[in-house]
């Protein structure tokens, strides 16, 4: 199976988990039955505002939701059985270094489900822990190795948190370090992990202030003759100014084919939900409309750039 995707891709990811008890809902692990039916009602509520945005024009060729099997089964199920683009989640949640949800079992849960990607999310930067960073690359290696194996598309989100000693070099500003620093430290990160055998069809990438980063990217997802290979752009929860400037930049870059933007999607209208502010109708419209203007966002930026004149 040749490495790459090239459709447009608009995700919804709510694969959220340790930090989506916590932080939404003040959940302790282990969650009571009645505690984890509030998470998954929860999700249920974002789907609905998926499938509003559907019916109200996205496109649903290029759309997509990102969902986790402990809180997402009957979602994902419906998903596929409306051929929607699916992601589920293989990284266990809330961990600094990567290692599998289900151990060696990862691969009859993926076979179980058939997602559209796996995916997975990492934290790497070239500069920390050398033997962590193997200890990622090895295990990562063995997810792309059966990905490929088993002609499953794969989907890589990409953190890179700065060091200390990074972070000290820009007078602890974590706004410099994203400008200044994290933009080389992931065509480092992005090349020591192709280099080991890690091989996704779409990197998530954390949101660019420069295009020509972005362009600087999207030449290293794609050296070496991985020409299909592309990128997304994520919004890190974001405010959402923060949010529409990233898919603006990122959309005007040929090889990002999309977004993957949750929180700043969905936090406030679930919150609102669960708090008796809004009604489940207007809660659900709420994530739909949010939705639908990311869409709109990538789409007119994508649009505006398609009629500028190529670089020479």
């Amino acid at each position: 199976m040749k490495r790459g995707y090239d459709h447009p891709l608009y995700l919804l990811p709510f694969d959220h988990r340790h930090s989506y008890e916590s932080k939404m809902f003040r959940f302790t692990p282990p969650l009571t039955d009645e505690q984890r039916a509030s998470v998954t009602e929860s999700k249920r509520l974002i789907y609905e505002g998926f499938l509003q945005a559907l019916h109200g024009g996205v496109a649903a060729a290029h759309a997509g939701i990102l969902v986790d099997e402990e809180f997402g089964t009957p979602i994902l199920r419906d998903a596929a059985a409306h051929h929607y683009v699916t992601a589920m989640p293989v990284e266990k949640s809330g961990q600094a270094e990567f290692e599998f949800e289900y151990g060696s079992d990862f691969k009859r849960h993926l076979q179980e489900f058939s997602p559209t990607f796996a995916k997975v999310l990492v934290r790497y930067n070239p500069d920390a822990d050398a033997v962590l960073n193997r200890r990622q690359r090895e295990r990562l290696e063995q997810l792309s190795s059966y990905c490929a194996m088993a002609n499953q598309h794969f989907m890589f989100e990409l953190l890179v948190p700065a060091t200390p000693v990074q972070l000290a070099a820009v007078g602890g500003d974590t706004a410099a370090y994203d400008r200044q620093l994290r933009p080389a430290l992931m065509c480092r990160t992005i090349t020591e992990l192709q280099d080991a055998g890690v091989e996704p069809d779409i990197w998530k990438i954390e949101g660019l202030d420069s295009a020509d980063d972005c362009r600087r990217i999207v030449e290293i997802v794609r050296r070496g003759g991985r020409d299909g290979v592309s990128c997304i752009v994520l919004g890190r929860g974001a405010d959402e100014s923060r949010v529409r400037q990233w898919l603006e930049t990122a959309a005007g870059v040929s090889g990002f084919i999309g977004f993957a933007v949750g929180r700043t999607t969905f936090w406030d209208a679930v919150q609102g939900y669960e708090t008796g502010k809004l009604p489940r109708p207007a809660a659900a419209s709420l994530v739909a409309r949010r939705y639908s203007e990311w869409v709109g966002v990538f789409q007119k930026a994508k649009a505006r750039a398609d009629q500028q004149p190529a670089r020479g």
